[in-house]
């Protein structure tokens, strides 16, 4: 159309057509006149600031080409969280609609607000959020300060939950509690994907025994591993736990803890100045916008992508208690073999996981689904996909299941690997639930954030993958039903997942005729 009469912005046409609401992509496509090209200028600079909330650190320091794979080793200290008692809040507030996601969502934004500053005051960069838990990361100084300060902000952090004792809901006063898990050490973050899609992960045993330190932590408070309480034992009075972890006693005065650490502070973005509004200079501001947004944009699924390219003005995702179907994937091997691998062999095994989250993610995207990202287990790497979320289908169970198994047989297919003349085995198990989950942009509202869904069947499909066996796929009854015309499956019976009563589980068998 009259794009022939601005060739500069014709010539960036295909990279607008991701980043532009609809409304605005056709308002500079009919007539590209200075108004309209200001209103596209001013929504990219508004989507810039919306993505630099919803990046770490690291990767807005230093922003990768789209599909450019790089790694790097870094030392330093990483502290998991993890909130018990969101799952009851939830569902207290689930019963009452559109009110009760309002009500959970402003708690959950309190919570991450408070503890997003409390972060930031300690030197963390929070990595992510992984449902209603955080990974923070605390690098390395010349004076080793990182394990020291991790733990200072883990006690601001319980300190900060008094807040959230008695949380007002329409079904009564509900608690939230917190545990904190940290260990230091050296680990491997690297960038994966392609232009589409892009991730950032850590790998190493430094991030799993992390993990497991919150995980055989206790609610309240500060869980070590050992080597952690060997170096901080004269800075900290700490009680022991098992054989492997301590605790830290939070005996200090206020004054002793204070509110801050010195610290870089997160890097603000800074506002564009916008010198010259010709149709000319406004193209070329634009031109250089999609430029600095792109290698952010492919950190995020395209649904989600879109969700905030549409909602940018209002600066606002109302939240929502969607019906969804959940697959956890939990990928063992990767992580386990970088440690101990060559410089040769650490590329080639970042390159084989990239290849693997790519394929992942085309399995994912042809059957409809969201990967919402690459997080951490107590082995291996969990990838979380889900269905029924922004764009829902009648079949969301059956594709779920669907592309589950064509998960399995990408991880399955992969080309050999070895370290050290061993070889890596890469598996795969999986679990699938279905139900109500939480769907909203949880974090800080104008800060650290992030599109994500949160509730029982995430927590379900997590601790199916846990007890599912190699390739394994296991599922609820819900699911079961519901993809019965499609697929065979065998009962398992009635089991005990972790936090749970013994509930009805199945594993998928085989593919039926259609």
């Amino acid at each position: 159309m009259l794009f022939d009469s601005a060739p500069d912005l014709a010539a960036i046409e295909l990279r607008l057509r991701l980043l532009l609401p609809a409304n605005l992509y056709a308002a500079i496509w009919v007539e590209p006149l200075p108004n309209s090209l200001m209103q596209v200028f001013e929504h990219l600079r508004t989507l810039q600031h919306i993505l630099h909330g919803y990046m770490p650190r690291q990767v807005l320091e230093s922003p990768p080409c789209p599909g450019e794979v790089r790694y790097s080793w870094q030392e330093g200290t990483l502290l998991f969280t993890d909130l018990a008692g969101f799952t009851p809040l939830m569902e207290a507030n689930a019963a009452f609609g559109q009110q009760g996601a309002l009500l959970l969502l402003e708690v959950l934004n309190r919570y991450f607000s408070e503890m997003i500053e409390i972060i930031g005051k300690s030197g963390g960069d929070l990595l992510e959020f992984t449902g209603d838990a955080m990974l923070v990361q605390f690098l390395a100084d010349s004076q080793k300060h990182d394990a020291m300060q991790a733990v200072r902000a883990g006690l601001r952090m319980q300190r900060a939950m008094a807040h959230f004792d008695d949380i007002e809901t329409l079904q009564g006063k509900f608690p939230l509690r917190m545990r904190v898990g940290i260990h230091t050490g050296r680990f491997l973050t690297a960038d994966i994907g392609t232009p589409m899609r892009m991730a950032h992960v850590l790998l190493g045993g430094t991030v799993q025994r992390a993990k497991q330190a919150e995980g055989a932590g206790k609610i309240g408070r500060i869980c070590l591993t050992g080597g952690v309480g060997d170096r901080l034992q004269t800075k900290f009075h700490l009680d022991s736990l098992d054989a492997d972890h301590v605790l830290v006693c939070d005996d200090l005065t206020p004054e002793q803890l204070g509110e801050y650490d010195l610290t870089p502070s997160r890097r603000r973005l800074s506002s564009t100045l916008l010198l010259d509004r010709s149709p000319a200079g406004l193209i070329a501001e634009i031109r250089e916008a999609v430029g600095r947004i792109e290698p952010l944009a492919s950190y995020l699924s395209a649904p989600i992508l879109n969700l905030l390219v549409e909602s940018a003005a209002k600066r606002q995702i109302p939240p929502d208690f969607p019906q969804a179907t959940v697959v956890f994937v939990n990928l063992v091997g990767f992580p386990e073999s970088i440690d101990r691998a060559t410089s040769d062999e650490v590329t080639e095994l970042v390159g084989s996981f990239s290849r693997t989250f790519t394929l992942i993610d085309a399995a994912v995207r042809s059957h409809g689904g969201i990967l919402q990202k690459v997080t951490y287990h107590l082995v291996g790497s969990d990838v979380l996909i889900y269905f029924g979320v922004l764009n829902a289908h009648m079949d969301d169970a059956i594709r779920a299941v669907e592309t589950a198994v064509a998960i399995r047989e990408v991880v399955t297919k992969l080309p050999p690997l070895s370290v050290t003349g061993e070889p890596v085995e890469v598996v795969c198990r999986i679990g699938v639930a279905s139900g109500f989950v939480f769907a909203a942009e949880i974090g800080e509202p104008r800060g650290r954030r992030e599109f994500n869904i949160l509730g029982d069947p995430v927590n379900t499909a997590a601790r199916l993958a846990v007890r599912a066996t190699q390739s394994q796929i296991l599922m609820t009854e819900q699911v079961q039903g519901a993809i019965a015309p499609r697929f065979g499956c065998k009962s398992l019976g009635k089991i005990a997942l972790k936090g749970k009563v013994p509930t009805a589980i199945f594993a998928l068998q085989s593919r039926l005729e259609d």
